[in-house]
C-alpha cells in the first residue's frame, strides 16, 4: 500500500510538472509575451538635424504631443529608440543578438550626426550665407541653423551610385549602404547623395557580433550631380583635395 501511495505522488507530481511546463511554453508563445520579453529602452534621442517646415506626412513619431492632444511639429528629427530599431529590423526578417541593439543605435546616430556635419560643410564651403554667418563663419560648423534643414530622406542600399561603380570597377568595395538626403536650403531642395564604406576589422573571438576591434566606417558625403552648380562644387572640392596631397598620407 505504501508503494501504491508513492507511487500516486510521484505520478502527481509529474502531472504537475507538465502542467507547468505547458503553462510556461503557452506564456512563452503568446503575442503579449514576445513582445514584453525584450529589456530595451524606449527612449528616443533627439537629433542636432532640424526639420524642414515644408516637410509633409511626418511619421507619428516625428511629432510631439502638447497641450490636450495637440499635436506640435519637432523642431528636429528623432532617432529611433533601441526598441523600435529592434522590431523594425526583426520586421525585416533578421534575428539581430539583443545584446548589441544599443551599440548599434548609438553607431547609427552618431553616423548620422556625422552625415548632418558633411553636409554643413558642403553648405559652409559654397553657401555660407545659409549657416547665418556670411563669409566670417568660423571653421567650426555650427550645429544649430534654421536656413538649412533635413526634408526627407530615402534609403538605397541596392543602388550603387555612379562614382561608388567607379570606384568598384577600380578596385575598391562597394558601399554597403547608400542614402538620399533632400536637404531644404532657404526653400529650395537639394539633394545630397552619402556612401556608407565599412572596414574589415578583425574580430577578438568574442560571442558579440560587436565584441570586435574599433568600429572602421568611412562616409562619403556630397551633393548629387543634379545641376551645373553641383558639378562646379565637386569639381572643386576635389581639386582641393587633390593639391592638399591628403591622399598621399
Amino acid at each position: 500500500d505504501d508503494d501504491d501511495d508513492d507511487d500516486d505522488d510521484d505520478e502527481g507530481r509529474n502531472k504537475k510538472d507538465a502542467a507547468e511546463e505547458a503553462r510556461k511554453r503557452s506564456f512563452s508563445s503568446s503575442p503579449s509575451s514576445r513582445q514584453g520579453e525584450t529589456n530595451l529602452s524606449k527612449l528616443r534621442e533627439t537629433s542636432s538635424i532640424p526639420i524642414s517646415h515644408r516637410a509633409t506626412d511626418l511619421p507619428k513619431h516625428q511629432r510631439e504631443e502638447e497641450g490636450r492632444g495637440e499635436k506640435k511639429r519637432a523642431k528636429n528629427w528623432t532617432y529611433p529608440s533601441p526598441k523600435m530599431f529592434y522590431e523594425a529590423i526583426k520586421r525585416k526578417g533578421w534575428q539581430p543578438p539583443e545584446q548589441d541593439i544599443e551599440n548599434v543605435v548609438k553607431i547609427h546616430n552618431v553616423v548620422n550626426e556625422r552625415c548632418w556635419q558633411e553636409i554643413l560643410k558642403w553648405e559652409k564651403e559654397f553657401h555660407p550665407e545659409t549657416l547665418g554667418g556670411g563669409a566670417d563663419v568660423n571653421d567650426k560648423v555650427e550645429r544649430t541653423n534654421t536656413s538649412v534643414s533635413l526634408l526627407r530622406f530615402k534609403g538605397k542600399p541596392r543602388d550603387y551610385s555612379p562614382k561608388a561603380r567607379l570606384l568598384n570597377a577600380l578596385g575598391y568595395k562597394l558601399p554597403f549602404d547608400r542614402h538620399d538626403w533632400i536637404v531644404d536650403r532657404n526653400g529650395k531642395d537639394v539633394r545630397y547623395v552619402i556612401d556608407f564604406y565599412n572596414a574589415k576589422v578583425p574580430p577578438r573571438g568574442g560571442e558579440s557580433s560587436l565584441d570586435v576591434g574599433p568600429i572602421a566606417m568611412h562616409v562619403d558625403v556630397r551633393p548629387a550631380l543634379d545641376s551645373p552648380e553641383a558639378f562646379y562644387e565637386r569639381a572643386y572640392m576635389q581639386m582641393k583635395w587633390v593639391f592638399s596631397g591628403r591622399w598621399m598620407q
